[in-house]
């Protein structure tokens, strides 16, 4: 039996978040949540994940920040970034940064169910497959 892949899941909208939550567990997920950039840091500190969803504009400490610390302390952590845009970036111009910065996929709010579980055995790569299996 193989072990459930952990993921830490980061965005400032808890009904978002209780909501990708069932997902993820649904399909066997271990899921830990932050509701912003700053405190992923600190979870990702004490603990590793095979999986960062992280949505690139929140207050504290946005996407790009997080998906910088991480990379850097934990260079084997995959990486999938979400965004609704903003006031100053679109969604896709958010997404694009983000894959500049080494997410292994990209996923624009709102999606549906089917589209985000996609994105997330994307960004998994080989890992996502064997979990399946």
């Amino acid at each position: 039996m193989m072990k459930a892949l952990s993921v830490l899941l980061v965005d400032d909208q808890a009904d978002l978040r209780a909501l990708i939550v069932r997902w993820l567990e649904k399909e066997g997920y271990q899921v830990t949540c932050a509701g912003d950039g700053a405190e992923a840091a600190q979870i990702s500190q004490v603990k590793t994940f095979d999986l960062l969803i992280t949505d690139m504009i929140m207050p504290e400490r946005d996407g790009v920040q997080l998906m910088s610390d991480v990379k850097r302390t934990r260079p084997g952590t995959r990486v999938l970034a979400m965004s609704g845009g903003s006031r100053v970036l679109e969604s896709q111009d958010c997404l694009r940064i983000a894959q500049g910065l080494g997410a292994h996929a990209a996923v624009m709010k709102p999606f549906k169910r089917e589209d985000f579980l996609a994105a997330v055995s994307l960004a998994l790569g080989p890992r996502g497959a064997a979990k399946s299996a």
